[in-house]
């Protein structure tokens, strides 16, 4: 009897362990429904799902995750399991070696891309699925402190990035409904890959505590980043075919109203009709290089350039600044997680303010940002002190992430397809040097350990960029009237 007993006890338990496992699991599945349906919600208002931006915010979303979790495994122990000289001149090596890919971006991926006008989906799917495998690599690299693999395969890493951003960026204007304007739709897509990075670094960081840190837990990091990838990679296909220029028609048989075989095929639009950049780049194939990229354009990337130095220098400056400058009551480690927080916030609200923005005129968002910028440096330069560099990263980022939105959009807005991605790897190239020059200038001045001396260098060089691109607009406005008076348009 009591093993009789006994047994029943423990079936009934059993059934309530999986009645309870089975509710769980159903809410569980309930809740992932749920915030599916809200993201496709959020990411799909004003038309965008109708149009498949909203897969394109999606698919973006992901890939920032997976780059959130290669970032973490590499990170870990350049800053902070270093003496800060020691720090300072890993930090200043990893900057000029980010600069690597973009040796083959700007003159090789981007007109590369150019000439694909079809298949631009598989082109997505392609950098994910090979960031996925160079991760698992890397993972095995990490684990047995092999170099020769782990650097080649970073490398790869980081050009497929830029390669996957610069085919996003391109193929936007194909999917933008009429409700929003490119700066909004460019700021959804930054916003979504600013809550997903958040959320991969957090997830990752929970891994890498799991495994027991070092190079172990590093390299589960990375592999759970080749799963991300390559669900990212299946999220590729949901992007809709127009992204591909359509093919021109073919011509039938002569007859009635058929032109002749041998005649000229009628010009195909390279956008679709209501999109932005379509037709009015068609007659720009000559803007292959920085120089021909047009004055608008121009002004843009040098006004961005600016404001992308600013947040590098920002960056670096501030991180050993407050590793070897002491504010009272507050320890370093707490110093620099409030910076990291002040900049996650700035770049946050620089994309929710960007997402709701109706501006087509993106060179008053340009130089707006680089007034306000110099104006809120100068005000924490005569104020130094924690909270004045809280509030500085915060513009950085803030201003960095509009300055990119505004750029972006002048891009696409400007630029015709058939090189929109040649300007597009020269745009990032150009991002990329001044963020490294502006984060080496921030590691020299941090010798000083002068945070006064530091945010002034910065509102001098905002004051002469600011000065420097007004000059020239007003210049090139002066010249085009000029021109007018001399050659007056008929009416």
């Amino acid at each position: 009897m009591g093993v009789s007993g006994a047994r029943l006890r423990a079936q009934r338990t059993a059934r309530t362990v999986a009645s309870a496992t089975q509710s769980g699991a159903r809410a569980g599945a309930s809740a992932a429904r749920g915030t599916s349906r809200l993201v496709h919600r959020i990411t799909g208002a004003s038309g965008a799902g109708r149009t498949g931006l909203s897969n394109l915010i999606e698919l973006t979303a992901a890939s920032s995750a997976g780059d959130a979790f290669v970032a973490v495994a590499l990170a870990g122990t350049l800053f902070f399991n270093a003496s800060v000289n020691q720090a300072r001149s890993q930090v200043a090596l990893a900057l000029v070696v980010t600069m690597a890919p973009f040796a083959v971006l700007a003159p090789l991926i981007g007109p590369l891309l150019d000439r694909v006008q079809q298949g631009r989906r598989y082109i997505l799917a392609g950098t994910l699925l090979a960031r996925g495998l160079l991760c698992w690599g890397m993972a095995g690299a990490v684990l047995h402190h092999d170099e020769v693999t782990l650097l080649p395969a970073a490398f790869g890493v980081l050009v497929l990035q830029k390669a996957f951003g610069v085919t996003r960026s391109s193929i936007a204007p194909r999917l933008l409904p009429r409700q929003i304007t490119l700066v909004a739709a460019n700021a959804r897509a930054g916003l979504a890959a600013l809550v997903a990075s958040t959320l991969g670094v957090a997830l990752a960081g929970g891994v890498d505590v799991i495994a027991g840190g070092g190079t172990g837990g590093a390299a589960w990091v990375l592999r759970v980043g080749t799963v991300v990838y390559l669900a990212a990679m299946a999220l590729s296909f949901t992007v809709p075919e127009r992204v591909d220029v359509p093919l021109p028609r073919q011509p039938g048989p002569p007859g009635p109203g058929r032109p002749h075989p041998g005649a000229q095929a009628p010009t195909v639009p390279l956008a679709a009709p209501g999109q932005a950049g379509g037709s009015r780049g068609a007659n720009r194939g000559r803007w292959r290089t920085l120089r021909l990229v047009g004055p608008v354009v121009g002004e843009a990337m040098r006004a961005n350039a600016a404001l992308r130095a600013f947040s590098g220098f920002m960056v670096f400056f501030l991180a050993f600044l407050l590793r070897t400058v002491h504010f009272p009551g507050t320890s370093d480690k707490a110093a620099l997680a409030g910076m990291i927080i002040a900049a996650g916030a700035g770049g946050f609200l620089g994309s929710l303010l960007g997402a709701g923005l109706r501006a087509r005129r993106h060179y008053l968002m340009l130089f707006g940002m680089l007034a306000l910028a110099m104006a809120v440096t100068i005000v924490c330069a005569v104020f130094f002190g924690l909270w004045a560099a809280l509030v500085v990263a915060l513009m950085a980022a803030f201003g960095q992430v509009l300055g990119k939105l505004a750029l972006d959009s002048t891009v696409q807005d400007e630029i015709g397809e058939e090189i929109r991605s040649s300007a597009f790897a020269a745009s990032e190239t150009v991002h990329q040097l001044s963020w490294v020059a502006g984060g080496l200038a921030g590691l020299a001045l941090s010798l000083t350990k002068s945070g006064v001396a530091g945010l002034s260098v910065a509102a001098a060089g905002l004051f002469a960029a600011l000065v420097v691109l007004l000059a020239q607009r007003r210049h090139r406005v002066v010249t085009s009237q000029q021109a007018q008076q001399r050659h007056p348009v008929a009416p």
